[in-house]
């Protein structure tokens, strides 16, 4: 029997960037909004998928998130809040909690990396890693990551 195979377009899809964290696992995954975006004006919008999974014993809550978001030409900005997307999850072990947010750059390229704090049920804090993910549109210069 001869069979085709068919390429993956997975060589196409963005990466996806992972970090680990006291048993906190963060995923993230981009993907660039052409429809919101306008080179001519500098503008280019990202969409990043989040998913944050809870593979320790403990219960935690995020409580707040911290961003450093750099451009193509190494411009940094530093944003930070509380919860994400209006909600502050909390997560029993075996949980996960997925959102889609947003970032528009001014340059084709750029990088994000962040912390979220985190709070277990018997109060003790600490700061889940947030991966180093690159928006990177194709073909573009690339000056960061």
């Amino acid at each position: 029997m001869n069979m085709n195979r068919i390429p993956s377009r997975r060589a196409k899809e963005s990466p996806v960037y992972e970090a680990r964290t006291r048993g906190v696992v963060v995923r993230v995954k981009t993907n660039y909004l052409a429809e919101q975006s306008d080179p001519i004006e500098s503008r280019y919008v990202w969409a990043y998928t989040i998913e944050i999974e809870n593979h320790s014993d403990d219960t935690v809550q995020l409580i707040s998130r911290r961003w450093k978001i750099t451009d193509g030409h190494n411009r940094t900005e530093e944003v930070s809040g509380a919860g994400v997307i209006g909600e502050q999850p909390r997560l029993k072990p075996r949980e996960a909690f997925r959102y889609t947010s947003g970032c528009p750059l001014t340059t084709p390229s750029g990088e994000m990396r962040g912390a979220y704090q985190m709070l277990t049920d018997t109060g003790d804090a600490f700061e889940a890693e947030v991966p180093a993910f690159s928006l990177h549109l194709p073909g573009a210069h690339r000056k960061v990551n």
